[in-house]
């Protein structure tokens, strides 16, 4: 997992421009996944080759007389506690607030490495003289930047790059497979959890939204090694109201960019619902391999076909992830769960697949020989080769005489062909285009 640095500080000081200065812009991918959300609250980032996972929070409101209610210290709390570095964000026009102070005295007790920001410093030049009253938060050098001009981030950086903490040797073993087990509230996660490890691990009741924090549960089989990551369920955004329940929902997500394997959760009795086409989406986008679990499976009346005609509505509804198996369990009962192993190691192996160049080139020229490339205005797209640039999720680069006439259904089609000749089951196929000659 990459360390994780959170941005912390009241409203209107500058931590989103901060954030997508330092982030940037992250590579589209042409890819249909109807009702992902495109406004991310982190992304990954990397300084002087060392990648870390960087969280805007948001900020801290009062919405009470108090300098800090007790909402806003749970929001900050969570971010506190993920984090392995914090920003505390601060405005230098605006000058060290009350709220500044009690933000502080949060940061203090977390013993978490804090490097204090003073932002809007605008001027080019000699350090500011408002910067030394900063020094009275007793969190050490304060740093002026402004993230309008990109004045002074470069210093930020090097200070996040030499508190970082160092990468454990044991932290990334190949065999064991992370699997985060996501979907919307009382779908049924802690109980699936607490019946693949025969406790009770997570706390299961019937309000939705009673787990709160992300929980990983180490456990082993004869199937092999795997580490559980139980989550909060995504509300639909109507009813988020509450701010921690935001931070529940940013937990998920960097559970998902933990994780090998998602296992995304659908209710029986619901059907798939928009809620659970946007959490696999969110599986989808971030290039995990997915299963579906249609959980309460025993609570549905049953006739000749019931299964075959219930998995046709799920990929009707899902059709962008028609590549994910279907199983139908009950975390109650413990039907099908214990088959939920070997799918879980075919779709971890898929989604790390490597294929070689002289292979990929194959299937490539097999796919033109059968569908000629489309063609504009009498131009006709070329596709002089193609090379697997990397894996989690199957990547593709494929060089072409001119991107424009690759279309998005040649696009697809030729994922297609790959999936034919290759399996690459539960996994998402990415596909990048480029030109001959640019890089």
């Amino acid at each position: 997992m990459k360390p994780i640095v959170a941005i912390v500080g009241r409203p209107n000081v500058g931590k989103s421009r901060f954030f997508n200065y330092i982030v940037g812009q992250r590579i589209s991918i042409v890819e249909d996944t109807p009702g992902v959300t495109r406004d991310r609250v982190y992304a990954d980032a990397t300084w002087r080759d060392k990648e870390f996972t960087l969280i805007d929070t948001g900020g801290i409101e009062e919405k009470t007389d108090d300098v800090i209610s007790s909402g806003m210290r749970e929001q900050a709390q969570i971010a506190i506690d993920l984090a392995d570095v914090i920003i505390f964000m601060t405005d230098i026009k605006q000058g060290l607030t009350s709220a500044d102070k009690e933000i502080s005295i949060m940061l203090k007790k977390s013993k978490k490495p804090v490097i204090v920001v003073c932002n809007k410093s605008d001027n080019i030049g000699e350090t500011p003289v408002e910067i030394y009253e900063f020094y009275n938060l007793g969190l050490g050098e304060p740093f002026p930047v402004s993230s309008t001009n990109a004045l002074g981030i470069g210093d930020v950086l090097d200070e996040i790059y030499n508190k970082l903490p160092e990468k454990k040797e044991n932290e990334e073993n190949e065999d064991i497979i992370k699997i985060a087990i996501i979907g919307k509230p009382n779908a049924g996660k802690s109980s699936l959890l607490n019946k693949i490890l025969g406790e009770p691990r997570a706390i299961v009741s019937d309000v939705a939204g009673t787990t709160r924090d992300a929980i990983d549960s180490e456990f082993q089989n004869e199937h092999g090694k795997y580490i559980f990551i139980d989550t909060a369920g995504i509300r639909k955004k109507s009813k988020v109201n509450e701010s921690i329940e935001k931070f529940s929902i940013m937990r998920t997500l960097l559970a998902i960019e933990r994780a090998d394997v998602a296992i995304v959760m659908i209710d029986a009795k619901d059907g798939v619902t928009d809620q659970d086409a946007k959490i696999l989406g969110e599986a989808h986008e971030a290039g995990k391999g997915i299963i579906i679990a249609v959980n309460k499976w025993d609570e549905i009346e049953k006739e000749t076909g019931t299964l075959e005609k219930y998995k046709k509505e799920v990929y009707n509804k899902l059709s962008y992830a028609s590549y994910a198996p279907v199983i139908f369990i009950s975390a109650k009962t413990g039907q099908r769960v214990n088959n939920l192993f070997e799918m879980i190691n075919n779709v971890a192996s898929q989604n790390a697949l490597r294929i070689s160049t002289s292979v990929v080139n194959e299937v490539i020229n097999e796919a033109i020989s059968v569908v000629q490339p489309p063609s504009d205005k009498g131009k006709r797209l070329k596709i002089l080769y193609g090379t697997q640039a990397s894996t989690k999720p199957p990547t593709f680069v494929i060089f072409v005489n001119d991107k424009n006439l690759f279309h998005f259904s040649y696009q697809r089609y030729l994922i297609n062909c790959f999936r034919d000749n290759f399996g690459l089951e539960g996994t998402p196929v990415r596909l990048i285009i480029k030109e001959k000659g640019l890089k």
